[in-house]
């Protein structure tokens, strides 16, 4: 394994990672020795991929949490700061985006959105913190996303708000914790083969859309994986404030 992406000793919390791209994101981690704590909704999935792992060698533990809960969230960094005493790598992956029509999206659709997919990257952060700070480094990488920063999809609405919102976080955050040498990154990914590409249409859909994808394909959970290893990694010190799109060229074209 290459030293530069080794990350034996660090602990890396990764929310959503039942399941597609998080679960990619915390295979990829703890095969390079990380201990990984997965803080996902659906704790059984959680804890199966954990047991899996776990059968590997590697270090995984799973633990469950409602991310549009607010105490709930710093109760959870709490626990782990108390159990583990460290923080390392802090990767915000869970995401909620029901297909909505705009004008059928409720004040629940949109708060749960705006909870789940923003306001939980704020609070994760804030309660990550004292421990970046008593380590003097800490890494927070984010899941963003094409749609809303870059591109629209019809019933999206909430979801682009949100995803906009995380690449604003994403850039002022990193000018106001660098001092305390927190790198603060994200990645924007395209259309990923994933169990939540279902919410979007059916298989036909599916291709269709990898039809009109430059590298002729969707994405792979372990495409965005790879690249939050590389922002995680000593690869990018010096890297911060930036989001990087992974999308197999689908957001080259003009018209």
């Amino acid at each position: 394994m290459p030293e530069d992406l080794d990350f034996s000793g660090r602990t890396v919390l990764v929310t959503g990672g039942a399941q597609g791209i998080g679960r990619a994101i915390v295979e990829a981690f703890a095969l390079r020795g990380a201990h990984v704590v997965i803080a996902d909704l659906q704790l059984p999935q959680a804890q199966a991929l954990a047991d899996e792992l776990s059968g590997q060698a590697c270090q995984v533990e799973a633990v469950c949490v409602d991310l549009a809960d607010t105490t709930a969230v710093f109760e959870r960094v709490q626990d782990l700061e108390q159990r583990l005493g460290r923080l390392d790598i802090l990767v915000h992956n869970a995401g909620y985006f029901p297909l909505t029509p705009f004008a059928e999206i409720t004040p629940a659709i949109l708060e749960r959105t705006l909870a789940v997919n923003l306001s939980a990257l704020f609070w994760l952060t804030q309660a990550a913190l004292p421990m970046f700070r008593r380590q003097g480094q800490g890494c927070v990488l984010a899941t963003s996303s094409v749609t809303g920063p870059r591109v629209a999809y019809p019933g999206l609405s909430h979801y682009a708000a949100s995803k906009a919102g995380v690449n604003g976080f994403i850039r002022n955050a990193a000018l106001e914790l660098a001092g305390y040498n927190v790198r603060v990154n994200g990645v924007e990914p395209g259309m990923i083969a994933t169990p939540a590409m279902g919410n979007l249409g059916n298989e036909q859909l599916n291709e269709t859309i990898a039809t009109r994808v430059p590298l002729g394909r969707l994405g792979k959970p372990a495409d965005i994986a790879g690249a939050m290893l590389f922002l995680a990694s000593d690869l990018a010190t010096y890297i911060t404030g930036q989001t990087l799109v992974v999308d197999g060229g689908s957001t080259l074209r003009e018209v």
